[in-house]
């Protein structure tokens, strides 16, 4: 067994990868525009549409490839997968800082987006780490690891951007290669030999992964759920700008400022306040809350009026981050220890194909309820579907709030007699 400093360790050193990660992500933001009008000599408004692409490819790219890392994990654990994907994460951003045409950008985004599924093999290395009781408040670090990244990364861009629309990829694949090398002589192997198991490419994709999964129902049906919570959740990034400029009249600067007070709230709410909180209330009641939080916070976007209480909302949905980490350990700890790999990239892949399905659908939302050519003007219609698809998960998860039972540690999924 490792002992709790060295678990304690092992858990902030993921906490960093997972900032330097989205910080990579958060980094390239502030330019993207204005490279993408550089490779395609568009205008801002037809090269947009270029970047909805390249969003789209790095979303199918997680959803294809989740699995394939977390299964890869399972079989050779988690330190090579990680080391692999935080230097292909180097390559990839040194791919795009040097990027002569839009197409290399595209292969850019490819690369990155099958590098970017580390997060199946991070939240597996964190399962590795806890115990039963402790990985819905550990999986925070996850959530917390992105809002930091979502913090930084913007700002750093921004200033580095006045140097030049490469600079901040350069300083992505730095920051990447300097994780990579901190991991290579830091990072311990966290799989036991007695939990890996073969590669199986027929179940190292999402279709064969969710298939293998479906032996444990409660983990099927729960998954289910997380994917809806997806959808939702990702209004933000979808229409949150359009939003704010439309029902607000808010600037870019206005609007930053706001992204930044949800990267600092859901960094505060994973990072540490579930780890105060879970314990005393269990994965149950903690998914309770998030999802009943989430469901005040779109209820009052959808018809607020004013900024002011725009602010109010972004307060509870910080709250509402309690959600994942609280999803993420009620569904770990219901298959067994050498399953882990598979589950995080299963559960990489729903979020990669909500990336694909959520900003279509919620612009397309938008853009029907606002504007002067509008039959009915709503424009806060979005977040009035990101309720309902909320209350479809909190219908969904309702019947799986008690404390799950344990699995034996190594078994194997059993159609027959499926883990409950």
């Amino acid at each position: 067994m490792r002992s709790g400093a060295s678990n304690r360790s092992a858990l902030g050193f993921i906490l960093v990868t997972l900032i330097l990660n989205s910080m990579g992500i958060g980094l390239m933001m502030p330019v993207m525009p204005s490279l993408l009008t550089e490779l395609t000599a568009l205008p801002v408004s037809e090269a947009a549409r270029w970047g909805g692409a390249l969003s789209v490819v790095y979303a199918l790219m997680q959803f294809a490839f989740g699995p394939t890392l977390g299964n890869l994990s399972d079989r050779f654990g988690r330190r090579p997968v990680l080391l692999i994907s935080m230097f292909a994460m180097a390559v990839d951003y040194l791919v795009m800082a040097f990027s002569w045409h839009l197409a290399i950008l595209f292969v850019g985004r490819t690369l990155s987006g099958v590098a970017g599924a580390t997060f199946s093999a991070a939240s597996a290395y964190i399962a590795d780490l806890s115990s039963r009781e402790d990985r819905a408040k550990n999986f925070g670090l996850v959530g917390a690891g992105f809002g930091v990244g979502f913090v930084l990364g913007p700002m750093i861009g921004g200033f580095l951007g006045e140097f030049g629309t490469r600079a901040p990829f350069f300083a992505a694949a730095f920051l990447s290669l300097i994780n990579f090398l901190f991991g290579y002589f830091m990072l311990p192997e966290t799989l036991k030999a007695e939990n890996r198991r073969s590669f199986d490419w027929r179940r190292a994709n999402p279709f064969g992964a969710l298939k293998q999964i479906a032996a444990y129902p409660a983990v099927r049906t729960l998954l289910l759920a997380i994917f809806l919570f997806d959808i939702a959740h990702y209004v933000y990034p979808a229409v949150w700008s359009f939003y704010a400029e439309e029902v607000f009249s808010w600037s870019p600067g206005d609007i930053g400022l706001s992204l930044a007070a949800v990267g600092v709230g859901f960094a505060f709410v994973q990072g540490y306040l579930i780890r105060v909180l879970e314990p005393k209330l269990g994965p149950g009641k903690t998914l309770l809350i998030g999802l009943g939080a989430n469901l005040v916070a779109f209820a009052g976007l959808a018809v607020a009026t004013a900024g002011w209480m725009a602010y109010a909302m972004i307060t509870f949905a910080a709250f509402g981050a309690m959600a994942t980490p609280a999803f993420t350990g009620l569904m770990s700890n219901r298959v067994p220890d050498n399953a882990q790999g598979e589950l995080q990239g299963l559960i990489a892949s729903a979020a990669g194909l909500s990336m694909v399905v959520s900003p279509f659908v919620m612009t397309q939302v938008f853009a029907a309820f606002s504007g002067p050519g509008a039959a009915v003007s709503f424009p806060g219609a979005p977040f009035a579907l990101a309720g309902l698809l909320i209350l479809a998960a909190l219908l969904i998860a309702l019947p799986f709030i008690r404390l799950p039972h344990a699995v034996p540690a190594t078994a194997a999924p059993n159609p027959e007699n499926p883990a409950e």
